[in-house]
């Protein structure tokens, strides 16, 4: 969809100036929130700490000065309008887009009310807790390397000091990321599931932050029976970090790592000294609750955990080990697509470069069957419906979980885009 506004049109301005005008409320400053002891220590380790909600109330029960971020996504962002809260704010906006492009379709016009949405709630709690806040891409134009650039351009706009523009990771999010980033712009690049895929990101996109969704994969591990499912997601975290740490040592790219679908307290403590950790209110309530003392807080990074597999699953052998393993092969591909002109290349190009450099599994083609297979499995997919085209090297278990939690995403914004629709 390369007619997507320009970032710099009248009407990209219109809307953002609509956006401000929403959210009238006074701007809390940090230092008046309390401080805590126990989270300035897990911050002298090194870790920044981020809540991963959308929900104003339960970030307020937990918010201390100690904290620095919020991190929205399409599903987050799902469950705030789904409350009602802006079903009012729908209409005018809605207005607007017409007046300004009275020839946009119902689909461009749901889009930009959610463009105008996902902003206002997010300058709500920039108002509200004094913090930068992630935003995301609509999913509709995760496939469209222009498109994505010109909303990240629009979403910045709007608040360039404390917004932060998340890219899924997608060949064509690749190249608008590193677009993004060449215009001085903060980016969390998400969906990631794999150490070696955050090396790719951080040689060829060159984003702020990226991401490993811990959860799911110690849950893919244990949904589908292939070991008790715990650690394995600490493990690919703590592998990408120190890959990241080795690529700023070896070219000088300063990508930094965020450990993001945490389910527990314990998650917290073990992970000590990561760049970020995004933290769900449950895990942060959790670890608050189980109060260990901060003198025992210390760096944990170099700390690798065990990871046991069932009886008869071979990590190596069944490709498991991908969520860790960066290998010079792998090396070679990602410096390969980093010297693509990400002004001219296409998501075609960023794809036939990896498969001409063995990282083909990377990002797995579907049929119109598995695309519907992969969305019909949720955010956990079903090992057996793939492991066949692993062992044929044409996906990788990293690869499909980034699939599926981009289906899933489309999902949410399909909730939330209906909504919109319904008040049209």
């Amino acid at each position: 969809m390369h007619d997507a506004p320009r970032h710099d049109s009248p009407f990209a301005r219109q809307i953002a100036g609509f956006c401000a005008q929403q959210v009238t409320q006074p701007q809390v400053r940090r230092d008046s929130f309390p401080g805590s002891p126990l989270w300035a220590a897990v911050a002298g380790t090194g870790t920044a700490l981020w809540l991963d909600t959308g929900d104003v109330d339960a970030a307020r029960g937990l918010w201390v000065r100690e904290f620095t971020a919020l991190t929205t996504n399409n599903t987050l962002l799902n469950k705030e309008v789904q409350k009602g809260i802006y079903d009012q704010l729908v209409p005018a906006a809605a207005a607007l887009v017409r007046e300004a492009e009275p020839k946009a379709d119902q689909a461009r016009l749901v889009q930009e009310v959610a463009f105008v949405l996902n902003a206002v709630h997010g300058l709500k709690l920039v108002r509200t807790f004094d913090a930068d806040v992630s935003v995301e891409l609509h999913t509709a134009v995760a496939d469209d390397a222009e498109a994505s650039y010109q909303y990240g351009k629009r979403f910045h706009a709007i608040c360039p000091d404390r917004f932060i523009v998340k890219v899924p990771l997608t060949p064509a999010g690749l190249l608008a990321a590193r677009r993004l980033h060449d215009d001085g712009i903060r980016l969390n690049f998400t969906l990631g599931f794999s150490a070696r895929q955050n090396w790719l990101i951080a040689a060829l996109a060159q984003p702020t932050w990226c991401n490993v969704f811990m959860g799911r994969i110690n849950a893919f591990v244990a949904d589908n029976k292939l070991g008790d499912g715990r650690n394995a997601g600490e493990k690919a975290t703590l592998a990408s970090q120190r890959g990241l740490r080795r690529l700023r040592q070896q070219t000088g790219v300063t990508v930094r790592q965020i450990g993001a679908s945490m389910r527990s307290g314990q998650q917290i403590a073990d992970l000590l000294g990561l760049d970020v950790f995004t933290m769900p209110t449950a895990a942060a309530k959790e670890f608050v609750q189980m109060n260990p003392a901060p003198a025992t807080l210390r760096d944990r990074t170099n700390d690798d955990p065990p990871v046991t597999f069932a009886a008869g699953v071979d990590g190596a052998a069944s490709r498991l080990d991908c969520f860790w393993a960066i290998t010079p092969q792998f090396e070679a591909a990602a410096a390969a697509a980093a010297r693509l002109d990400p002004r001219t290349a296409t998501a075609k190009d960023v794809l036939g470069t990896l498969a001409s450099h063995g990282a083909g599994d990377l990002f797995p083609q579907f049929t119109a069957a598995e695309a519907q297979r992969i969305a019909k499995e949720g955010k956990i997919p079903v090992h057996a419906s793939w492991q066949d085209r692993v062992r044929a090297g044409t996906a990788s278990w990293d690869g499909i979980l980034t699939a599926a939690a981009l289906a899933s995403f489309g999902q949410d914004q399909q909730a939330l885009d209906d909504r919109i629709a319904k008040h049209l």
